[in-house]
């Protein structure tokens, strides 16, 4: 697996696990407009948004966290943790890009320095292990919102999402 797809099921981890946070406020159970409809959809938030790309947090979870159907006080409690961890977020997209650039300057040079991958190589696993802490600090956060039956619901969204993935993958590796 390339360092750029990495840094990508990283990131994708971590929107996945905050996004339910955010998905909690694409159910509308006020028939009020959705605030978080725009130009590309429920979600869509262009790549200045608060947590970049397409689809921002609530792309991948938002249809996740409907289906687990919150109460308003989970959805409020979600929305408190969203929020405590946004610039955490926002921090190790930067520092990870950044990593992951230095990295990408370090093997391309014109002149191989073995110190220079290695210590870039280094910064980048620095990252990842960070974000895969700071991910499951915020799963477990999630977690104590929900309700043992939402648990068992998530969980088995996101292991069908791991086998659609697994299996995309291997339609892909067989061309």
């Amino acid at each position: 697996m390339t360092t750029m797809s990495r840094i990508g099921l990283g990131i994708s981890a971590t929107i996945i696990v905050i996004g339910l946070v955010a998905g909690a406020f694409a159910q509308n159970t006020t028939g009020a407009q959705d605030p978080f409809m725009g130009r590309g959809g429920p979600g869509w938030r262009g790549a200045s948004g608060p947590f970049g790309g397409r689809g921002g947090l609530l792309g991948v979870l938002g249809p996740m966290a409907r289906e687990l159907n919150l109460s308003d006080a989970q959805k409020e409690r979600l929305k408190s943790i969203e929020s405590s961890h946004r610039d955490d977020v926002k921090a190790f997209d930067s520092r990870a890009m950044s990593a992951h650039q230095g990295l990408e300057a370090a093997v391309t040079a014109e002149t191989f320095d073995e110190a220079t991958i290695r210590s870039r190589s280094t910064e980048v696993a620095a990252v990842e292990a960070d974000m895969a802490v700071a991910r499951a600090r915020i799963r477990a956060e999630v977690l104590q919102v929900l309700t043992a039956e939402q648990q068992t619901q998530l969980k088995q969204m996101q292991a069908q999402m791991q086998q659609q993935a697994a299996s995309r993958r291997q339609h892909g590796n067989s061309r």
